[in-house]
């Protein structure tokens, strides 16, 4: 009988489809089906977008989940808000729980808003969190944070002193901008998983905002929204990461002292990951899309450069496998036919992948 082997499952969600729990859990399924004797070890990950709140919430004990009640969701229907207490007194906030893109019922690239997530944090510095981590991956808009920043005490005015309204793109009549009411912040974590500017070719805007459904002249008037907040509001809008969540990285960095910190990593480091890959004989990995993004602050970059540090036989299983990622690789796309059929059945296809991956899973030869 071959020797058992441990594997280690380190996905992040497959967007709009399975959480990383739920991902998790049908792979390992699937492999068990072909190898039931190795030992499986379940590590979900997320980079700072989806399903951050659950990947920390499950390594580390002691933390609980609160609700916040209903606040602003991006599209300005109201959606229930969570956060993360610590048992260190700390909190942690996921920007896509309440304002993310697979929240939108249709896209609205100028009039999304991250006000739920001010809404949130507020909640959380009312109940007395000490420190606060704030996830930004996964957002529907590109206002800058200025949403999440008016709920905080922020007011932004047009030439005439009316309060504009939510969306990035009202930022081009942005003519006053007062912080004076501002919500006092405790040592603040931003967990980004992007490393763009604010502005430019690799800004929040030209990047991210076709992907929120923008055409190329809203991507245009979002930039030169998000330009004209930068100059009212001040910071650095070429520091790396600050174009995370459509500028709000930006903008709460502008307003408080902020460290950023690449999300796969804090998150991989929270759950043990490096010492698990140090460990395991293999590694699988996954996500919804892998393209030539994901090697750059994703997780799945983050877990494939792992396990090649640590001599673990690297696996890939995404949704669509759109880059070379340099190893086995399974696409349910492929697996199922089309990607209609991928997502309409996901749970059968991960199983159908795991299973593929333990049938053709090879150790390596040792000189």
């Amino acid at each position: 009988m071959t020797p058992p082997l441990t594997i280690v499952i380190a996905v992040d969600s497959f967007k709009g489809t399975l959480t990383a729990d739920e991902a998790t859990a049908l792979i390992a399924e699937g492999w068990s089906g072909i190898r039931p004797h190795d030992r499986i070890v379940a590590l979900p990950q997320a980079d700072g977008g989806e399903g951050t709140l659950a990947a920390i919430a499950h390594s580390v004990p002691g933390s609980a989940l609160r609700s916040a009640g209903l606040v602003t969701g991006p599209d300005g229907r109201a959606v229930e808000g969570q956060w993360l207490h610590l048992p260190d007194g700390g909190a942690v906030v996921e920007l896509a729980q309440m304002c993310g893109i697979t929240l939108m019922r249709e896209p609205d690239p100028l009039g999304a808003s991250t006000r739920g997530l001010g809404e949130v944090i507020a909640h959380a510095l009312a109940a007395g969190a000490t420190t606060l981590t704030v996830a930004l991956g996964g957002s529907a808009s590109t206002d800058g944070g200025a949403g999440a920043l008016s709920a905080l005490g922020a007011e932004l005015r047009d030439s005439a002193g009316t309060l504009l309204p939510d969306g990035g793109g009202a930022l081009g009549r942005l003519a006053i901008l007062d912080a004076a009411g501002l919500a006092r912040m405790p040592p603040l974590t931003l967990l980004t998983d992007v490393t763009s500017p604010l502005l430019g070719d690799r800004g929040a805007a030209r990047v991210f905002g076709p992907q929120k459904g923008a055409d190329a002249a809203q991507v245009e008037r979002l930039e030169a929204g998000l330009a004209r907040f930068a100059a009212l509001a001040g910071g650095e809008p070429t520091r790396a990461g600050m174009g995370a969540a459509g500028g709000t990285a930006f903008g709460f960095a502008s307003a408080w002292a902020v460290e950023v910190v690449p999300g796969a990593e804090h998150v991989a480091r929270l759950t043990g990951l490096p010492g698990a890959i140090a460990r395991a004989d293999a590694v699988i990995t996954g996500e919804g899309r892998y393209d030539d993004q994901s090697a750059s602050g994703k997780v799945c970059g983050r877990v494939l450069s792992l396990a090649r540090q640590h001599g673990a036989v690297p696996l890939l299983i995404a949704g669509a496998v759109l880059a070379d990622p340099g190893t086995w690789s399974a696409s349910l796309l492929e697996l199922a036919g089309s990607s209609d059929a991928a997502m309409s059945d996901a749970p059968r296809w991960l199983r159908e992948a795991g299973r593929r991956a333990a049938r053709e899973f090879r150790t390596p030869v040792v000189l």
